[in-house]
Order: C-alpha cells, then sequence, then structure tokens
C-alpha cells in the first residue's frame, strides 16, 4: 500500500497517429525530423493523409502519460500511479481511457464536451521520429478541475510529481499549483524541457516553473537551445547541464539534479557540481523500430526506481532498460512485464 498513488503526471493526453513516411512527405508538411511542433495551419490535411495509409497506427500517447505508464510498467504495482489532463467526449477518449487504465495508471481526465481528442502525428523516417501535435482537447485543460478535492487528493497523495514542458503551453497555474505543494511539502518535483520550441517561446514560463524542479530532463537538443536562449554560449552539453543544475531553488530541501539524453551517446547527470556520464544499451540499427517515445520511456524508468528511494545509477539503469524496450517497438509500448533486475 506504501506505493499507492506515489507518483502523479500531469500533461497532454495525445493520441499518435503513427505512420512510416518518406522525405518527400517530410518536404510537403514542412517538418523536420527529430524535432516536435504544435501544428499549424499547414499541417491540418497531414492528419487525414496518414489517417488514409493502410498501415497507419493509433497508440495512446502524450509525453507525460507515456512516461508515467511506463514506471507503472516497470513498478509492476496496480495504482502507483496518477494521471490529470484533458481530453473530448469522442471514440478516441473512450481508447485512452481504456488503454490507460489497462496500463493500471489511476486516469483522471477532465472531459471536454466540445473538442476532440488532442492527436499527434509521428512521422517515422529510418526510425527516427517527428512530432506534430493537434492539441485539441489537450488544450482546454483548466486548474478548477485540478482544485476539486477528488483530483487534488491525488496531489495530497503522491510524493513525486513529473510534468513534461509541454504542459507550460497549456495550464502554467496548474503546474505552479503542484510546484508550490511540492516546495511546501518537501515532496520532489521534475519536469522535461520537451522541445526547442518550448525553451524559446515559452521561457517566461518555463523559468517561472525552473526553481520548484528537483529533477530536470531533456535531450541534447532541448539542452543547447535552453543555453542559447540565456545566452550561456555554450553548445557542451555538460556544462549547460551543470549550469541547470545551479539554476537557483524555491526549497532547499533537495538538490538539483539534471538528467540529459542523448540519443546513443551516454546519459549526463549533473548535480551537486559533479557531471557524470552513463553509456546507454547500444542497439544494433536493424533493431530500431522508432524512437518514438524513447525520451518519456527513459523518464519512466528512471522515476519507477527514483520512488523507491534507489540510486541515481540505478535510476539511468532502469531509465536506459525501458527505453532500450520502446525503440525496439512502435510507439510507447512494452510487453507483459519489464525483465529490468
Amino acid at each position: 500500500m506504501a506505493y499507492e498513488g506515489i507518483l502523479l503526471g500531469m500533461g497532454n493526453p495525445l493520441l499518435d497517429i503513427s505512420l512510416v513516411v518518406d522525405e518527400e512527405f517530410l518536404k510537403k508538411y514542412d517538418i523536420k525530423l527529430n524535432n516536435a511542433i504544435l501544428a499549424e495551419e499547414k499541417h491540418l490535411p497531414m492528419y487525414q493523409e496518414m489517417a488514409s495509409k493502410p498501415n497507419v497506427e493509433y497508440i495512446a500517447g502524450g509525453a507525460t502519460q507515456n512516461s508515467i505508464k511506463v514506471a507503472q510498467w516497470m513498478l509492476q504495482i496496480p495504482g502507483a500511479t496518477g494521471y490529470i489532463g484533458c481530453i473530448g467526449k469522442d471514440k478516441f477518449g473512450e481508447e485512452m481511457k481504456k488503454n490507460s487504465k489497462a496500463a493500471g495508471v489511476n486516469v483522471q481526465y477532465l472531459e471536454d464536451e466540445t473538442a476532440p481528442t488532442g492527436t499527434c502525428a509521428v512521422c517515422v523516417v529510418g526510425g527516427e521520429r517527428s512530432l506534430i501535435a493537434n492539441l485539441s482537447a489537450a488544450n482546454c485543460y483548466k486548474s478548477e478541475h485540478l482544485k476539486k478535492p477528488e483530483n487534488w487528493a491525488l496531489v495530497e497523495k503522491a510524493k513525486y510529481f513529473y510534468i513534461a514542458g509541454f504542459f507550460l503551453t497549456v495550464s502554467p497555474d496548474s503546474i505552479q499549483l503542484v510546484a508550490e505543494h511540492a516546495a511546501a511539502k518537501n515532496k520532489v518535483f521534475s519536469m522535461n524541457l520537451s522541445a526547442p520550441f518550448i525553451c524559446e517561446f515559452f521561457k517566461d514560463a518555463q523559468e517561472k516553473a525552473l526553481p520548484y524542479m528537483d529533477f530536470v530532463f531533456g535531450n541534447e537538443t532541448e539542452a543547447r537551445t535552453f543555453s542559447k536562449v540565456h545566452g550561456w554560449e555554450t553548445d557542451d552539453v555538460a556544462e549547460i547541464a551543470l549550469k541547470i543544475s545551479q539554476w537557483p531553488k524555491a526549497s532547499g530541501t533537495y538538490k538539483r539534479t539534471t538528467v540529459i539524453t542523448q540519443g546513443a551517446d551516454p546519459v549526463i547527470v549533473a548535480e551537486d557540481g559533479k557531471v557524470k556520464q552513463f553509456p546507454v544499451i547500444l542497439l544494433p540499427k536493424e533493431k530500431l523500430v522508432d524512437t518514438n517515445g524513447a525520451g518519456d520511456a527513459f523518464v519512466g524508468g528512471f522515476l519507477s526506481q527514483l520512488v523507491q528511494g534507489k540510486s541515481i545509477e540505478d535510476c539511468v539503469r532502469a531509465g536506459c532498460y525501458a527505453s532500450n524496450v520502446i525503440i525496439q517497438r512502435s510507439g510507447c509500448t512494452y510487453p507483459e512485464k519489464p525483465e529490468f533486475k
């Protein structure tokens, strides 16, 4: 029972529409590989085009939801995790509920009457992915839902929080409520840089939340964008990770730890003025299916050990294990049981 509701995530629940495409398709819709963006007018016909293809796949996704589901899978303790976000009252929303409950996550969705459940186009070329999110209902989340006693009870119960940076575009006030609660109650609050556009165009919202972050996750591209935006004039990921870890904190209970993944290159962990590097599990190219959900899975694996009070080494090992499993499958999906020791 000690683990019930220990980890709570909050974010944008999206249905992934995943398709293997070609360079031509990327050019047509002006998409870059290994990037994540919000859909613009020019991208809207793309969803229909993808949906019309015979090999299209629909997978419950959304960055935070992926991480929480992977943590739940790694823990194998029903109800250890919870998740909050907004979906539409439609078929996709029903699918999402079914999928998350089957995964053992205690989901509390706000259901929007007007907007459809959000979708994310996942365009895969040579195993690399590009994400284009059409938030729709996910964009309608309101902090009033969070403040309802039955939902705030999840916040009270949790000891660890994880929110992807993507949620900064939707409900920064909800993030602030949880962040302040975590600081006041000595709980662990973590976020993700999530995408270059978050670091660039939601800089103020990100900076407001940063003092509350005990763990900051991200990848090398996001870290370099963060450095550029803050005028640090360095591309050295280890140095950037260290600088992020030394950013002032709202609460002195925990020192901040920055964890930056770099694809096949070592994971960089900066804490307490020191930087460590951890090699990842290398995968032969022919075993790579797609990188969709790799970063999310890393965070999920990491958090699954963190909530058990394990060492940073063990957390990183679990993160690498989980992402290694996920990149050998389509989307953020996993086998029935983990084989992590």
